[in-house]
């Protein structure tokens, strides 16, 4: 526990060295939802249909701009390994007297706290601001997908990091799978609009598990047994991305 807070503690130096990224880590979902969610709410006037029902675009797109921040966090905490490698201190600290698990847990950690305040800061304003109707009691819920949303993406994007050694080729391979798989899931639109080929695609995207599980947390939109499969399924992904990020991780001290 006390490597872990050890690298907890270093993550916080690090994001707490910028005023200004700190301000964009936290405010940035909440400039997406007030952006698109507001300007495309006004495009689409009658509403997204969803299980029978209407809503607003905004209420919609809610689940999405926290899914989206998740990701953009575990972006950002995988490439700090690029960084980490040319200063040399990514080998030095695979030295100290420390799992592999633990250093990985340790480096999101403190960005799953992160993600949390983000999440709350957003789901607030669009409370106050935009009239959502948050589902409050689900609130546990809400905070739980965040944290494991969060990680299961950085153990996933850790497995990229460690084994392209160049910041170009990591950044190309991850534009355009994120654009691959933002596109390929629920977090613009819902699935069951989709062309049939693309609903398959969605149906099996992470992304669109994480989507759909938030969504239901946040406003309460879904069907039950769907989102424990989701839910499920998405723990899965996390526990395979963590072992195979430990793996990896082994085997860059190998080398």
């Amino acid at each position: 526990m006390e490597m872990i807070l050890a690298v907890l503690y270093r993550e916080f130096r690090i994001r707490t060295t910028s005023p200004v990224w700190m301000f964009f880590d936290l405010f940035m979902p909440l400039i997406y939802l007030l952006m698109f969610g507001v300007g495309l709410d006004r495009a689409m006037s009658g509403g997204v249909g969803q299980f029978g029902g209407e809503m607003s675009y905004q209420s919609f797109f809610l689940a999405g701009v926290l899914s989206m921040a998740c990701f953009g966090i575990a972006i950002n905490t995988s490439y700090g390994f690029f960084v980490d490698r040319e200063n040399g201190i990514f080998y030095e600290f695979l030295t100290y007297p420390m799992t592999r698990g633990e250093f990985l847990v340790g480096k999101i950690v403190f960005n799953c706290l992160l993600a949390v305040v983000q999440s709350a800061l957003t789901l607030s304003v669009g409370t106050l601001v935009l009239d959502i109707d948050i589902r409050w009691q689900y609130a546990w819920f809400a905070a739980s997908g965040i944290v494991v949303g969060t990680a299961g993406w950085f153990f996933f994007l850790t497995i990229l990091a460690l084994r392209i050694h160049r910041n170009d080729i990591f950044n190309t391979v991850l534009n355009v799978a994120y654009f691959v798989l933002m596109f390929a899931s629920s977090m613009f639109y819902p699935v069951d609009s989709m062309p049939a080929w693309l609903r398959t695609i969605s149906l099996m995207n992470p992304l669109t598990w994480h989507t759909d599980v938030l969504r239901f947390a946040t406003i309460g939109i879904g069907n039950v047994e769907t989102i424990i499969l989701e839910a499920v399924a998405f723990g899965v992904f996390l526990l395979v991305s963590f072992w195979f990020a430990v793996r990896t991780l082994q085997h860059a001290v190998i080398k």
